[in-house]
């Protein structure tokens, strides 16, 4: 009989790179890890990790065995969710990893977790952030149970079949200005009107920064930027120090300081549609049924400078 801890330490370490950062993921020990996957190798006759330098990476046999392993495990979790299901218990228990972008954080996330303690006390939500496209693949492998992602207009999120997406609602992004920036009194501003801005800018492996390439892209030249941060946060602290203009989305931006100024933008609108992601094999879980219907709920209560749904 193979050993399902076994397979599931073998996908974590194809997932994670190493044997300790697969420790890590499973809370378990790099002893306990490596053990598992030396019995799974014993119970095949075949070598599944082979050494290489101070790491390890898979052997051919290791490769096919996360091929058909992580359906395995798949299985496997749909068989428990059904289960859970079936049971009827009237509050979700057990833990859900959820894996979300940094304003989503802030703006979807955390305003719930009151909320879910009072109603659901049994339910254990982790929350790590993660940019879109690494959430997808954090949900896909099995590192995480529900994704909170985001992409803009023209710019893909490339989903696996084994995945499922629900579209929650639409965020929309302003230029930020200090308040005595010539731009601050306009309507609106076109991409042409900014090419001579210093910018904030995310950093270029961000979905947001292939964003700010593509609103530029019909123009003779892209803008200049002079400061690269992660979080916007810091992009607001730029601007209102008055070292940089930067777009920055309404969803968990909160209130602006006084010597910012909030200016929309046209042709095009910078607009990311706001949505879920979880394996087609938690489905019917009822922990995660709850969490995706209460973020749901969160997104269509939003108003103003918020999330508008589509």
């Amino acid at each position: 009989m193979i050993d399902l801890a076994g397979i599931e330490a073998l996908v974590a370490v194809d997932r994670t790179g190493t044997v300790g950062a697969a420790a890590a993921d499973l809370g378990y020990t790099p002893s306990a890890v490596s053990q598992q996957v030396k019995r799974l190798e014993r119970t095949l006759g075949v070598p599944l990790l082979e050494r290489v330098g101070r790491g390890v990476t898979l052997t051919l046999h290791g490769r096919r065995l996360v091929e058909d392993g992580g359906e395995l495990l798949r299985d496997v979790e749909r068989v428990a969710a059904r289960a859970r299901s079936a049971g009827g218990s009237p509050t979700p228990t057990g833990q859900v990893r959820v894996v979300a972008f940094s304003t989503a954080v802030r703006g979807l996330v955390a305003p719930l977790v009151p909320a879910l303690a009072a109603e659901a006390p049994g339910l254990d939500v982790v929350v790590t952030e993660h940019d879109p496209w690494d959430a997808v693949a954090q949900v896909a492998a099995g590192g995480a149970d529900l994704g909170v992602v985001h992409a803009w207009r023209g710019i893909g999120l490339q989903v696996p079949l084994h995945v499922r997406y629900e579209e929650l609602g639409e965020d929309v992004a302003d230029l930020l200005v200090p308040a005595g920036h010539r731009l601050a009194a306009r309507d609106s501003v076109t991409p042409a009107d900014l090419l001579d801005e210093p910018w904030a800018s995310t950093f270029e492996d961000s979905i947001c920064y292939a964003w700010f390439l593509r609103m530029f892209g019909d123009q003779p030249r892209q803008p200049r930027i002079r400061y690269w941060a992660s979080e916007f946060a810091s992009h607001v602290a730029l601007v209102e120090a008055g070292a940089a203009v930067s777009l920055v989305p309404r969803l968990g931006r909160g209130a602006l300081p006084d010597g910012v100024v909030a200016v929309p933008v046209v042709d095009p609108v910078p607009v990311r549609t706001v949505g879920l992601v979880w394996r087609a094999s938690m489905g019917e879980s009822p922990a995660v049924t709850h969490l995706r219907a209460r973020l749901g709920a969160r997104v269509r209560t939003q108003t103003g400078p918020q999330v508008s749904v589509a």
